[in-house]
């Protein structure tokens, strides 16, 4: 049982650029393909920085220290100067490894702030860009995928219950378990485990465990 990868949920149709790109080609990428953000790579492909919006709007703001910029950006008038990429940029670039979990993306977009991030392979070559809303697909996957990973994987690999021990209903994420545990597994353990699964939204259980667990006898 584990979280899908973020190569699995990542777009790897990523337009880049490299340090000098001049500042007018940039601005015309992110207009012709709609994107806000641009990251910019070396000759190998590793990613060195990105341009936003927010970067080539310093030319506009002007080129003296305290010009008033977008609310909660920091004011950088060497920006302002800057006409190419390697000027323009915001250096390192934040980037994921394909082989994370969602949740290891999730967290480190939650910690910084940001809505996106680069995704690398092992030798630190773009692969793609994962996004906010590439995460939050775990959460529109079917309730059929999310009962038998819940059955097969939870109940009868993780805790060696046999499938009809405990009923497993999913509703629009919200997952309902009712039985009776056989094994030594606490009802904390089992609540634990579902709510790790991708697209659970809820736990509502009413399970007694065996007379050998500490465990309540019910929840939810």
């Amino acid at each position: 049982m584990s979280h899908q990868k973020v190569r699995d949920v990542m777009s790897d149709a990523v337009v880049r650029i490299q340090g000098g790109t001049p500042f007018k080609e940039i601005a015309h990428l992110l207009l012709e393909y709609d994107i806000t953000a641009v990251p910019v790579v070396d000759a190998e492909d590793r990613p060195v920085g990105v341009v936003s919006e927010a970067d080539l709007l310093h030319k506009m703001w002007g080129r003296q220290e305290g010009d008033a910029g977008e609310p909660g950006v920091e004011s950088r008038p060497e920006k302002a100067w800057a006409t190419d990429a390697a000027g323009l940029m915001t250096s390192p670039a934040l980037c994921a490894a394909e082989d994370w979990s969602v949740v290891d993306a999730a967290r480190v977009m939650a910690r910084h702030g940001i809505k996106r991030l680069l995704v690398v392979d092992g030798a630190g070559r773009l692969r793609g860009v994962v996004s906010r809303s590439d995460l939050l697909r775990v959460f529109v996957r079917e309730d059929r995928a999310i009962r038998t990973e819940i059955v097969e994987d939870v109940l009868v690999r993780t805790l060696g219950e046999a499938p009809s021990t405990v009923e497993v209903t999913v509703m629009h994420g919200h997952v309902r378990l009712s039985g009776q545990l056989s094994s030594p597994a606490t009802v904390q353990e089992l609540e634990e485990l579902c709510r790790n699964v991708d697209g659970v939204v809820d736990v509502e259980f009413r399970v007694v465990p065996d007379s050998r667990s500490d465990g309540p006898t019910s929840s939810g």
